[in-house]
């Protein structure tokens, strides 16, 4: 995915959801700090961006949001990247992740505008999840410079909603990346 393309999600999600905040949750949050160009391409493969939204706690939002821009609608056949909508409690977020929010917010989001997660803490959630595209996902940020492991090691330790076992496979996987 493109920046331009998360921008036009954006768009697209902002409008459907009556809302100005669309939280992006999962990998294409990457493109909230960095363009496309300075990725790895293991960090722009998906064609699509988890999208949720604060206060929707039945997931009502997400599910419209889903409906309308999510795989298989006329939104992906047309453009062929779409919007997932998901809750928010499916991410492994450490403590203060909301402060460190970063914003997407111009003339290609109006009237909505994006709040990306900061790349240490989006990775930190990959690594919770643990599945083998999440574990290329971290492991391209990492081999790229754009995330730190002592960073990632102490943003593993504040994740408080995460199980102990979690955090342990997380911090063993890490501490191989450092070498």
């Amino acid at each position: 995915m493109r920046r331009d393309e998360l921008e036009h999600l954006l768009r697209a999600a902002s409008t459907i959801a009556e809302r100005r905040d669309v939280l992006v949750l999962g990998s294409q949050a990457i493109l909230g700090t960095y363009d496309e160009d300075e990725l790895p391409p293991a960090a722009t493969m998906s064609v699509e961006a988890d999208l949720a939204f604060l206060g929707d706690d039945d997931q009502t939002i997400a599910d419209r949001v889903d409906g309308v821009i999510g795989e298989d609608s006329h939104f992906h056949r047309t453009h062929g990247y779409y919007g997932q909508g998901v809750a928010l409690s499916v991410a492994f977020l450490p403590d203060g992740w909301f402060e460190r929010l970063v914003i997407v917010d111009g003339s290609n989001t109006h009237p909505g505008r994006g709040l990306c997660l900061e790349p240490h803490d989006l990775v930190i959630a990959k690594l919770i999840a643990h599945r083998e595209k999440d574990l290329e996902f971290a492991a391209a940020l990492i081999d790229a410079g754009l995330v730190m492991p002592d960073t990632l090691l102490h943003r593993l330790h504040i994740t408080t909603s995460a199980a102990p076992i979690q955090i342990e496979r997380v911090r063993v996987w890490l501490e191989r990346q450092r070498g």
